[in-house]
């Protein structure tokens, strides 16, 4: 009888971690604790905090909240990682690993003393259970289904159970039952709702819990992923499941994740790019007669949004993205609230969106987008991006990695982001756990921080 994939997924993640991949993931560490600090101050961040509050007390930390029980924590942090839409991801899985596997992995770290060198192969580890699932589900998956949630468990599951110290038929349980708790259907695009943060909220704990029942013996399937009534049978009707073995061109998959240097949909990255690439031409608003956006079918599907209505559906419309990269440069933070949309509409009701290749054939291993202006004066103008910018082929400078944590850090109001910072990029050298989450548990002090 051949193994099954959990199986060989788990011998596949028994192998080592090189002190370059810690590095590597300590970046992604930083680049979530950035973004998650952020997150805490947001309605949706208040709402998660009260209610990780009732969940449980202990000795593990969330953002801005001590105390916690691991399972506490890893929802409370789980759910802020993806509140600003800055949390970094994986092309071709089309998921977030980051706002998942981290916190779970915190929390188990927390509760197992761990040296920061087993919370970032942890963090390895957990980024690559949760990758090669995800590069297995298929377009009919994530037509319906929310990646990061439905695959998300998985990570956080393998990044728990390898600081829990699982054997390998315990990992297999504990992947077996976070596959049973896999869930998040989109919807949630369709209204002006926060439950996309509850999709990365319960996956991580769901993880944390499958791991935890396994070092208690809980049992779990050995075939959730390609068995009969299994998780490909049940939301993957198009899976390839050589996918989840195939062996990649790094040797670890977090090395293939992106991170996002825009606070808008990853899929509306490409054509920001573009656009700015044109805004450095300096032409005048009132100068353009009309936009043609060229990129993906998925870039439009999630982000075609001619007038958003709120600042979540800002960040998911490329006629607001493109045209604020047009009119005034790099979006940041606090350019899809109401004003900036509004300021947005004359371009924006002149932009155009079209599905062409390259950008069709060439995603989801490359995120690309083309814009075109056509001047009132006839002449034409187009940028061509094949890559966004933060994307392997692409890739974001370090220090705009860490400006852009201080940033959010920064932003949320928290007393001393550079503790943040530096703790976070000490991990990989051996700098204490204590450290960081000391840093993370400090209340941001803004105006609309949380009391």
């Amino acid at each position: 009888m051949p193994e099954s994939l959990i199986r060989r997924l788990v011998a596949r993640l028994r192998a080592p971690v090189e002190p370059a991949d810690r590095e590597r993931a300590a970046l992604h560490v930083l680049d979530w604790a950035g973004a998650a600090i952020a997150g805490r101050v947001s309605p949706a961040g208040r709402a998660l905090a009260a209610t990780a509050r009732g969940i449980g007390q202990g000795a593990a930390t969330g953002v801005g909240m001590p105390g916690l029980s691991p399972a506490a924590a890893a929802f409370l942090n789980g759910g802020l990682g993806n509140v600003l839409e800055m949390d970094d991801i994986h092309r071709s899985a089309i998921l977030h690993p980051g706002p998942v596997v981290i916190p779970a992995a915190l929390a188990a770290a927390e509760a197992a003393r761990a040296s920061p060198a087993r919370l970032l192969d942890a963090v390895v580890r957990g980024y690559e259970a949760m990758i090669r699932i995800g590069a297995a589900v298929g377009p009919g998956h994530y037509a319906l289904w929310h990646n990061t949630a439905t695959c998300g468990p998985f990570g956080a599951a393998a990044a728990a159970g390898d600081l829990s110290g699982l054997d390998d038929e315990a990992m297999i349980w504990a992947l077996g039952n976070a596959g049973t708790q896999a869930s998040g259907p989109w919807r949630c695009r369709h209204e002006p709702v926060m439950t996309k943060q509850l999709h990365t909220a319960r996956a991580a704990q769901s993880g944390l819990i499958a791991a935890a029942l396994a070092a208690q013996g809980f049992t779990g399937p050995e075939w959730m992923l390609e068995g009969a009534q299994g998780f490909f049978a049940a939301m993957a009707p198009d899976a390839d499941p050589r996918a989840v073995m195939a062996e990649p061109a790094s040797p670890w998959r977090i090395w293939d994740t992106s991170f996002k240097p825009w606070p808008a949909c990853r899929h509306a990255h490409a054509a920001i790019d573009a656009a700015l690439v044109l805004h450095r031409r300096g032409i005048a608003p009132d100068a353009v007669a009309a936009i043609l956006v060229e990129t993906y079918p998925d870039a439009i599907a999630f982000c075609d949004r001619a007038e958003p209505g709120s600042e979540a559906e800002a960040k998911f419309s490329l006629q607001h993205c493109v045209a604020h990269a047009l009119m005034r440069g790099a979006p940041g933070l606090g350019d899809f609230g109401p004003e900036a949309i509004a300021a947005s509409a004359g371009l924006r009701r002149r932009t155009r969106l079209a599905v062409a290749e390259p950008y069709a054939s060439a995603y989801p291993h490359h995120y690309g987008a083309a814009v075109t202006l056509r001047l009132n004066d006839g002449a034409r103008l187009r940028a061509e991006i094949p890559d966004a910018l933060g994307d392997p082929a692409n890739p974001v400078a370090q220090a705009q990695l860490v400006a852009k944590a201080r940033a959010l850090i920064a932003a949320a109001g928290h007393p001393a982001p550079d503790r943040v910072i530096d703790a976070a990029r000490a991990l990989a050298g051996g700098g204490p756990l204590a450290d960081l989450t000391r840093a993370l548990g400090a209340a941001p002090h803004g105006p609309s921080a949380p009391q």
